[in-house]
């Protein structure tokens, strides 16, 4: 399953692991996707627009 963000669409990205030797070994890195309910509806939202939510709800 992919893991993407609905809002901003930000979904994994390629990281890399560095031995001692400093040999290279490709991975991905996911984001923290949790769900949450928005409009009546449960989707996928990473923690920055989480926070952001929150953020601007706060200040209404």
């Amino acid at each position: 399953m992919a893991q993407n963000c609905k809002l901003c669409e930000r979904g994994t990205t390629r990281g890399a692991t560095r031995s001692h030797s400093n040999i290279q070994t490709k991975k991905w890195v996911g984001i923290n996707v949790q769900p949450m309910k928005l409009f009546g509806k449960m989707i996928s939202v990473c923690t920055r627009c989480k926070r952001t939510l929150a953020k601007m709800v706060k200040e209404a």
